[in-house]
């Protein structure tokens, strides 16, 4: 063989290692992750899949809509979603359960709710006896409905029925048609009732201090989080951008909501960008007091098992983002 030869060769085989070795370096991840709702509390999940984020941090990812976070987080524990959106009462019911779960952000740290029934009831009282609708028993509505109803002297269960009826449009529906007294609503859903007449007769922001919750957890598995620590970390990052593409870009974030909700009405889409917008957290840290009362009402079920904090939050990566500017670049575009 000759020189020439013998060159041509050993310069297509380092070619072909440094294209290989580019491939694998810049090849994406692929991650199923998914959101439990369609409200404007859950709009960067599927503002990350709309806009192409997860892709820009070097993420394939797979966006799927589970409703309920109780159902996200059983689909975490199977292992056919590697990170969800679970609530702080979901994660801490699953953990209790044995579920190896941990939440390694929450982007809003509170129940954005209040309490709608029929204009004709008019105190607590005239609660009694009826039902209230929620989405699945252990959700985000679940805890809002018991939260509100006891801030009323009301006792859940016993004075109130509390049934499971769907997400915000299955509840506004049932509303509207008599089946349930009332229903915990996020901003802006009643107007999807459709001239029922209505009250709220409580919302949280009638409590004396905003209740602590986790309800927007970024959750996945230990065993997950410790093998792909860095896809994590890409993912943080896509919702984090999502986060501020629904605060600075309030027309187009609009828009996606609309598309992903399928609701034109436009007094609920304003109304529930307006209270979510202010709700969204900068920097995604967990509620360490929220999580606590969680683990708390968790435990009372299984008062054998023990249950800290720690053993359901790791927030090093959000720790990592603000420390080492990320956070503070992605608010300044």
């Amino acid at each position: 063989m000759s020189k020439t030869k013998r060159l041509c060769m050993r310069i297509g085989f380092i070619t072909l290692a440094l294209m290989l070795t580019w491939s694998r370096g810049n090849a994406q991840e692929k991650v199923t992750i998914s959101y439990s709702s369609i409200d404007a509390p859950n709009a960067n999940w599927y503002i990350a899949q709309e806009k192409g984020l997860y892709q820009k941090y070097g993420v394939d990812a797979e966006s799927i809509f589970i409703p309920s976070s109780t159902t996200n987080v059983t689909s975490l524990v199977a292992g056919s979603v590697k990170i969800g959106n679970g609530t702080g009462g979901a994660i801490a019911n699953a953990a209790v359960g044995g579920a190896n779960l941990v939440a390694v952000g929450s982007f809003i740290n509170t129940l954005p709710y209040e309490l709608i029934v029929h204009e004709s009831i008019k105190s607590p009282q005239g609660l009694k006896g009826k039902s209230l609708g929620i989405s699945r028993v252990g959700s985000s509505s679940d805890v809002a409905a018991r939260v509100l109803l006891k801030a009323l002297g009301l006792e859940p269960d016993k004075d109130v029925a509390i049934l499971q009826v769907g997400g915000s449009p299955e509840r506004a529906a049932a509303f509207r048609t008599g089946r349930i007294a009332g229903f915990p609503s996020p901003p802006g859903t009643i107007h999807l009732a459709k001239g029922m007449p209505h009250r709220v007769l409580i919302s949280m922001a009638d409590l004396q201090k905003r209740f602590p919750f986790p309800y927007v957890c970024a959750t996945t598995t230990k065993s997950y989080l410790a093998s792909n620590r860095d896809t994590v970390r890409r993912i943080m990052m896509a919702l984090i951008d999502a986060t501020h593409f629904f605060k600075a870009r309030k027309e187009e974030s609009k828009k996606i909501f609309a598309k992903y909700s399928r609701q034109n009405n436009e007094a609920y889409l304003e109304s529930a960008y307006e209270d979510i917008t202010k709700l969204f957290e900068r920097v995604p840290l967990v509620t360490r007091e929220g999580m606590e009362i969680q683990i708390k009402e968790a435990l009372a079920r299984k008062p054998s098992v023990t249950l800290k904090v720690e053993d359901v939050v790791d927030e090093a990566i959000v720790v990592e983002l603000e420390k080492d500017g990320f956070i503070d670049r992605i608010y300044k575009q």
